[in-house]
């Protein structure tokens, strides 16, 4: 079964504190990439995030776009005691030395404002883990989205590359046709270029010179190995595009060993009318290469 590299995924929550959506954007890659983008400190749960994410899929970037608004909680508000205790001593024993007096009392009312008494609702990481059984089903309801559309897409590419691998297969049986009389015609060809040439002179074509060349040449332009590789390499080809797991990296290598196969044959031929045909084969690998790109 196919699946696309590409696609869109979106699934949203909310309740009384909490009201967030996680937007998935799918693209190619050969590799797997994940990207995050969310607010703090939700970003901290990037690796959490892509542990769910490797889990479904294998290769390509997803873009990752986490909008989160959280309601702050009482228990979000908490007062660092023995931060405000240890300013308080250190500030009393300040006044004291200083002999500040009533003007003391004022910088002791500031004690609340001095780092890390009051730590910021938005700063504080000890929501993620009570909202991260949330945002992980989330993500899982977006992500069945996203592999909904890469499964249509994926089963449009499979009719393309279906229909492409039949064409290639219809001009290899034309390639198939012409190859058995290719030495023939380049027998003919050869005796009566000789014999041109010869017919001037006395002198006659000896047929043991004429059958080496015609041997030379045929063992030469011999592409039956090939035929039969490309052929077979045509035959598996369907076979993977049916396996369970998207096969995109198969494929790919399968690819271009149909393209060594078509260069192989264009060059041993000799003949004009099987060039053509290689000429239109490895136009459509090329479209088939293309395509193989995008799918996992």
């Amino acid at each position: 079964m196919l699946l696309s590299m590409t696609g869109y995924g979106e699934a949203r929550f909310q309740n009384e504190r909490l009201s967030l959506s996680i937007e998935l954007r799918a693209l190619n890659n050969r590799y797997l990439k994940v990207s995050l983008r969310a607010p703090d400190p939700y970003h901290l749960l990037e690796a959490e995030f892509e542990k769910v994410i490797r889990r479904q899929v294998k290769r390509g970037t997803l873009q990752v776009q986490l909008r989160c608004e959280r309601q702050a909680a009482p228990q979000d508000f908490r007062i660092n005691g023995v931060a405000l205790e240890s300013y308080v001593r250190q500030l009393q024993t300040i006044v004291q030395h200083l002999e500040l007096g009533a003007r003391g009392d004022a910088l002791l009312s500031h004690a609340l404002e001095l780092p890390g008494v009051v730590p910021e609702p938005g700063s504080m990481t000890g929501a993620l883990h009570d909202d991260w059984p949330i945002l992980e089903k989330v993500l899982l309801d977006a992500l069945s989205q996203l592999h909904g559309m890469r499964q249509e897409e994926g089963k449009a590419m499979a009719q393309e590359l279906s229909a492409m691998r039949d064409v290639i297969g219809r001009h290899l049986d034309t390639i198939r046709e012409r190859a058995g009389g290719v030495a023939a015609a380049f027998r003919d060809r050869l005796f009566e270029r000789v014999k041109s040439l010869l017919q001037d002179l006395d002198v006659q074509i000896d047929k043991n010179d004429l059958i080496r060349e015609v041997s030379i040449f045929a063992e030469r332009s011999d592409i039956a190995e090939e035929v039969i590789r490309l052929d077979t390499h045509l035959d598996h080809f369907t076979e993977i595009m049916k396996e369970p797991e998207s096969p995109g990296r198969k494929l790919d290598f399968l690819t271009q060993e149909m393209f060594r196969e078509a260069n192989t044959i264009g060059s041993k031929a000799g003949d004009v009318e099987i060039s053509k045909q290689v000429v239109e084969i490895k136009g459509t690998l090329e479209k088939i290469r293309e395509l193989v790109q995008n799918v996992e």
